[in-house]
């Protein structure tokens, strides 16, 4: 794999993330004189079911993505013992987890800066016809100048846009995952991307997760009763308003990303 890389440009540095059925490198480019990340697949080692359904959908979508919040795609080829090589831009601020375990909780105008880049994705990607399906601050990555770039559509599907196509795939997770996707009922995907976001956001704030992951039929229980927030924390009250209404759990209430982007909170100032 090396060997290949090198022929075509490309000198491997260190791992900077791993997949469940992936490990991304960084590396830099000769041609381009840049830094790059490589998201690595080998198709000898991963699930027959991913390499036939999950993996032609990745490749095809993120061909086609063409959004500043958004990690570019900049080439994909395969090598001859199976191993698939995407090439990407490299966000060199990490992701937003990482930076919440170093710094602790994002004030809340950083937040609001940063969850804004994450709607104007999301909401790219839905006006595509694009669910992600996987969103949690471990793909929301940052660029050197503290931008939003979303990642990984490993778990990513198409839908027509303007019908309520249902799903039953159980994606992402589980500390992300939407009511009705870990109780494994049809579901629109889009409404339950609207419910990682919240769980994003609630992180981005508060620095640790909402609901305690530990125990799914507690969680359930949790995630019915409604979102809490430290009592030391003093959010706005559009702030709190908006993360009540992402983690919403009648999903038929949670409202779509075209309304998130006019929620007071987001947009109060531009």
């Amino acid at each position: 794999m090396e060997k290949l890389l090198l022929s075509k440009g490309y000198q491997l540095g260190n791992t900077i993330g791993e997949g469940t059925y992936s490990k991304v490198k960084e590396a830099y480019c000769r041609d381009q004189q840049r830094k790059v990340a490589i998201k690595i697949i080998n198709r000898q080692t991963v699930p027959k079911d991913f390499i036939h359904k999950f993996l032609p959908r990745e490749l095809q979508i993120v061909q086609n993505l063409d959004h500043k919040n958004i990690i570019k795609v900049h080439e994909i080829w395969e090598s001859d013992d199976g191993k698939i090589c995407i090439i990407m831009e490299l966000a060199e601020g990490g992701d937003v987890l990482e930076h919440i375990k170093k710094e602790g909780p994002l004030p809340e105008e950083l937040a609001k800066t940063l969850f804004r880049q994450l709607v104007a994705a999301i909401r790219y990607c839905h006006d595509c016809g694009i669910a992600h399906r996987d969103l949690k601050c471990e793909n929301t990555l940052l660029d050197k100048s503290f931008n939003v770039k979303l990642a990984d559509f490993g778990f990513a599907k198409n839908f027509r846009t303007g019908t309520a196509e249902l799903s039953k795939t159980f994606c992402g997770s589980t500390a992300y995952a939407a009511p009705e996707v870990l109780q494994g009922v049809p579901h629109e995907s889009i409404k339950s991307d609207i419910w990682s976001m919240g769980i994003v956001l609630y992180i981005m704030l508060c620095g640790h997760l909402p609901f305690d992951d530990s125990n799914i039929p507690k969680m359930l229980w949790l995630q019915q009763n409604g979102v809490a927030f430290p009592q030391h924390l003093e959010l706005s009250r559009e702030c709190r308003d908006l993360v009540g209404r992402l983690l919403e759990p009648d999903c038929s209430l949670r409202p779509p990303i075209q309304e998130v982007c006019f929620h007071p909170w987001l947009s109060d100032s531009q």
